[in-house]
């Protein structure tokens, strides 16, 4: 029996809203032992989520895209919008500024093996589950849970 990703999941994760300074938001990332959170509006609906993938921006800086002169006009050899998004990362002081803000979320009533083909599909390591009818998080499924699961056999 395949069980769903309401049996499995972490019901009311922890949460922080786009407008929590970062530092909060690494606070609670490192005294929970957890790798991201939610981001939720005031009706606890799911408006992104901040990653320690996307804080490793503040740590890291961004690298200018390359670039090359020709008659005097610059070429960039890369998308200069992408850099302009990494270095407001780099730059962010709020959830807001530094989350991704197209979250991907699973129901309930899915089961893990759609969420793992989902996690493995789209690369991500935590799926926030929301209410089918309301959009808000009821939980969150991580890769370490459908482990966590597989050993219980």
């Amino acid at each position: 029996m395949n069980k769903t990703v309401g049996e499995v999941m972490t019901p009311n994760p922890i949460t922080v809203t786009p407008e929590t300074p970062l530092q909060t938001a690494i606070k609670l990332l490192a005294e929970h032992r957890i790798s991201g959170l939610p981001v939720v509006d005031d009706q606890q609906k799911l408006v992104g989520v901040i990653s320690d993938t996307d804080l490793m921006w503040q740590e890291s800086g961004v690298d200018a895209p390359p670039y090359i002169m020709l008659l005097d006009s610059i070429i960039y050899l890369q998308n200069p919008a992408r850099y302009e998004k990494e270095l407001h990362k780099a730059l962010g002081q709020t959830v807001g500024e530094v989350m991704n803000d197209m979250p991907i979320s699973i129901q309930p009533t899915r089961t893990l093996r759609e969420a793992a083909h989902l996690m493995n599909d789209k690369k991500i390591r935590r799926l926030p589950v929301l209410d089918p009818e309301t959009h808000k998080v009821l939980g969150i499924l991580t890769q370490g849970d459908i482990i966590r699961d597989m050993a219980q056999g």
